[in-house]
């Protein structure tokens, strides 16, 4: 896909996480960024919270969750959640 292209239908907000994840990790382009945005309606639940899945062909897939809509992180927000061990490790 060229260079400043995004699927149809994925919120641009998505498109520069991604962006950030790969840029902050070091990721080449056969590594997998999935960016997932869930609901909850739990009591005392952020109504929306945003998972980051890494997903290596080669190694252990790594997972971290923020309690906030994606629209609303920063790459600010993911330089220092990043740098933490991914859920399950």
């Amino acid at each position: 896909m060229p260079i400043g292209v995004r699927p149809s239908g994925l919120p641009p907000q998505f498109t520069e996480l991604k962006g950030s994840v790969r840029r902050l990790l070091g990721l080449d382009d056969d590594t997998a960024v999935v960016i997932r945005q869930l609901a909850c309606a739990e009591p005392g639940c952020p109504p929306l919270g945003t998972v980051i899945a890494v997903l290596p062909m080669d190694g252990p897939a790594r997972r971290w969750t923020l309690h906030r809509p994606a629209d609303a992180i920063t790459e600010d927000d993911l330089r220092p959640l990043l740098s933490i061990a991914p859920e399950g490790a």
